[in-house]
């Protein structure tokens, strides 16, 4: 028989945290992270980890309101500085530089290419520690602006608009839930392909974490390759619990979420098209940032012709939504909490 797992009776979905998550832990309901973490940092005395935080918070509320040309800058450095919060806080050592630097792709025009707008990722500074925590596994160093986008689960419907020959690489979940198989004694993650990434093609495209689920209540339903033991399904056991957050860990790097009223889990499968980056959503968002705040720096004019261009809503979108998105995952790496806005039900 298969059952859901169940944590102090309610049953155990994926975690948005990668590293360190408290499955035993209440969902934080609030409006935005910010003042959480501020008092969270407080009571553990993590001053370092505040003050980055702090730093963080400031240049997001001077981003609030200001002009599309100008934002990535105020959002690069508050990103930054809340990566550094989650490096301090977890007693990573890591060089004050950036760790990132522009890499130059020949062009043949002067004009803003997403293909042409390259990233170098060095071997020390913010970045590259911020992805050595976070497990990234890509061997390559250098990314386009393009593949960095392509690679973001929350502006990946508005790239699909922008490049429409292009498949979509993250496809929907629903019913995510870790569950026990009585017989076997074995707990793997269980989830529902959307109806449309449903035919035999995207069973094809699935990573290789996820398999088509043979004991699954419908032919939708996919499960994760990799399983757990465990004592039962009613967990009560700290090791149990332990392996659990290690499995939703090595998951996590095909397993990603949009924040929002309510998390959205999707499996990011293999397709065609741009590199697909062996990288987390916080260190891709971080990298284009990045690059983006460099353009708006020294070549404001290129990027307000860019703007009016027809790539200007996948740029607009990623601006407008990340740091919605990079601040919820990073106060979850930050405390091993899941934040939710209050007063929204989640559906069943």
């Amino acid at each position: 028989m298969i059952i859901p797992v169940r944590l102090y009776g309610r049953e155990l979905k994926p975690h948005k945290a990668t590293v360190s998550p408290q499955l035993d832990s209440r969902t934080v309901l609030t409006n935005s992270p910010w003042e959480f973490v501020s008092l969270w940092l407080t009571r553990l005395k993590k001053t370092e980890a505040l003050f980055y935080w702090s730093q963080a918070r400031e240049f997001a509320r001077a981003s609030v309101g200001i002009a599309i040309q100008s934002a990535p800058l105020l959002h690069y450095y508050s990103f930054m500085n809340a990566a550094k919060a989650l490096l301090a806080a977890k007693g990573v050592g890591f060089f004050e530089g950036h760790g990132i630097k522009a890499d130059n792709i020949p062009r043949k025009s002067k004009r803003i290419d997403l293909a042409n707008e390259g990233v170098k990722i060095r071997t020390d500074g913010v970045l590259p520690s911020l992805a050595a925590y976070l497990g990234d596994t890509e061997t390559k160093s250098s990314h386009t602006l393009q593949e960095l986008l392509f690679n973001l689960p929350f502006v990946h419907r508005t790239y699909c608009l922008t490049y429409q020959r292009q498949a979509e690489l993250f496809f929907p979940l629903s019913k995510c839930v870790f569950v026990f198989n009585t017989a076997t004694k074995q707990s793997y993650l269980s989830a529902m392909l959307s109806p449309e990434f449903s035919n035999a093609r995207h069973y094809k495209q699935l990573p290789a974490t996820f398999i088509q689920d043979p004991d699954g209540e419908s032919s939708r339903a996919i499960r994760s390759m990799e399983t757990v033991t465990i004592n039962g399904a009613r967990l009560t056991s700290v090791a149990d619990i332990e392996s659990l957050a290690r499995l939703n860990q090595r998951l996590r790097q095909d397993l990603q979420y949009i924040n929002g009223s309510q998390t959205l889990w999707y499996a990011k499968a293999i397709i065609p098209g741009p590199n697909r980056l062996a990288r987390s959503p916080l260190t891709l968002t971080l990298a284009a940032m990045h690059r983006l705040s460099e353009i708006c720096r020294y070549r404001p004019l290129e990027l307000a012709s860019f703007l009016d261009g027809p790539r200007n809503w996948l740029i607009s979108e990623f601006v407008m939504m990340a740091p919605e998105q990079f601040i919820d995952g990073i106060a979850a790496e930050l405390t091993g909490h899941q934040f939710m806005f209050p007063n929204v039900r989640p559906a069943n």
